[in-house]
């Protein structure tokens, strides 16, 4: 009898699936990092809030704002993972990256990424708002110094990434020409903060338990499991005062009642989204919410509570 090895043919032959994968062009659409464009469904949360998705012309919008950031944030992966090539290699899991694994030409990689960073802001002046082209390009140049050097500086390295998350959020606003309120920046500063920081967190997890797997982050050294911890918790507890704050200052009747319930579903999500980097999961967040069905239920119910309280 013909023993089958998992990813091969009989005969141990590549399998279709694995050839495919391993194939130029769907090796560097994988270096792209097409699962981390779901960070930039965050352009929607402006225009959500202030009640403009019922708008053809917004919706319109936030599509064009979420594949410019996708453009612009798969270019800055490719340069950092030319950077980190060789500590990627060393690495149990980062080896399979596709430029790590020889897939993806170096030099091939880096042409891609310039070109993907110099054309998402290029692209975006067709959208007629020049503050968008700004932000954008703030975006672009923030990704590119946290690469090079803010991603081996703590706290600097928690800033940068959790600010990258803010310039999604505000571009969308911008975009579709919605103010930003206080409470908003606010909400969505700690958010970006709690997930940045649990992921340093299970990160850290990760190397006491010896599970790292390679090289780990330079500022992993400085951290310690107190002081991400108590991070985590002050960004936790600042932002579920904040949006409790906001909720019930809403006039509106009986839609005022949906934001008020929607304290509950937000509070969950705080206390899940922790109790899982306790677990230590939270090294991948995108990971967390596409494979987390708590989690997952927990923010549906927060989104249509909160939607019914603006839109209704």
């Amino acid at each position: 009898m013909t023993s089958v090895v998992p990813g091969t043919g009989t005969g141990g032959t590549p399998s279709g699936d694995r050839r495919l994968r391993d194939t130029l062009p769907f090796a560097l659409l994988r270096a792209c990092r097409p699962r981390q464009w779901l960070k930039n469904l965050l352009v929607l949360a402006a225009p959500a809030a202030a009640g403009a998705l019922s708008e053809p012309r917004a919706l319109l919008l936030c599509a064009a704002v979420f594949a410019l950031f996708s453009a612009a944030a798969s270019g800055t992966y490719l340069l950092n993972d030319v950077r980190d090539v060789e500590r990627d290699r060393a690495h149990a899991r980062k080896r399979h990256r596709p430029i790590a694994a020889g897939l993806v030409p170096a030099p091939l990689a880096v042409a891609a990424g310039i070109a993907l960073c110099a054309l998402a802001p290029a692209a975006s002046l067709a959208l007629g708002e020049p503050l968008l082209t700004g932000v954008l390009a703030g975006y672009v140049l923030l990704t590119l110094a946290y690469t090079r050097y803010l991603k081996d500086i703590a706290i600097c390295d928690l800033v940068a990434v959790a600010a990258c998350h803010v310039l999604r959020a505000v571009a969308g606003g911008v975009a579709v020409g919605v103010p930003l309120t206080s409470w908003f920046v606010i909400v969505v500063s700690l958010a970006a903060l709690l997930v940045v920081v649990g992921k340093r967190e299970a990160e850290l997890r990760a190397l006491h338990k010896g599970d790292a797997g390679g090289p780990v982050r330079a500022t992993l050294r400085a951290y310690t499991p107190t002081y991400l911890s108590q991070t985590r918790t002050m960004a936790s507890a600042a932002m579920i005062v904040t949006y409790c704050l906001w909720a019930l200052e809403q006039d509106g009747g009986a839609q005022n009642l949906f934001h008020v319930g929607s304290i509950v579903p937000f509070i969950m999500f705080v206390l899940r989204y922790n109790l899982l980097v306790d677990r230590g999961v939270g090294e991948e967040p995108e990971e967390i919410a596409l494979r987390d069905h708590p989690l997952q239920v927990v923010l549906v119910s927060l989104a249509l509570l909160v939607g019914l309280g603006i839109y209704l």
